[in-house]
């Protein structure tokens, strides 16, 4: 579990997150509305060095980036609750970028069986838990690294 106590601490963690990530990887995002899912995917891309602004792509539902060294595909599947539209996901998840996924509960059929979930939990106004759960050798490398550079116990 990561503490995190504000947004400094939140690009803190979107930064480190983003040292750990290359071409091909799954970030599944999930939290509640206003729990920081699209202000984690900012600060994660512009760690990765995307100029533009990051927005939230609930009505396109897919926005691509181009970041210093990796694409990023940014996914809000918000709206594709009791969906049955297959946007081609495959595709994204076959193309050599790094993929953050919001509301990834309403594509599970279509998921990889390899990624790491970043779940966040609002406790106040700017304070949040962050807990990590890996799902394949690989992300759990992503996992302990990350959890080895943060005092787990403590704030960032």
């Amino acid at each position: 579990m990561i503490k995190v106590r504000d947004l400094e601490g939140m690009k803190r963690f979107g930064e480190l997150l983003a040292q750990q990530l290359s071409a091909g990887d799954l970030i599944l995002l999930n939290g509640d509305l206003g729990a920081g899912k699209t202000t984690l995917s900012q600060f994660i891309g512009k760690a990765l060095g995307v100029k533009r602004n990051i927005n939230s792509p609930t009505f396109n539902i897919i926005k691509s980036y181009q970041g210093t060294n990796l694409k990023l595909h940014h996914m809000d599947c918000y709206r594709l609750e009791d969906s049955e539209e297959d946007l081609g996901f495959e595709e994204y998840f076959e193309d050599h970028a790094v993929i953050l996924i919001e509301w990834s509960q309403f594509i599970a059929e279509y998921l990889p069986p390899n990624y790491l979930t970043v779940n966040i939990k609002s406790e106040g106004p700017s304070e949040r838990i962050i807990e990590l759960n890996s799902h394949g050798e690989h992300y759990m490398r992503i996992k302990e690294a990350i959890e080895r550079e943060l005092s787990i116990d403590g704030y960032i």
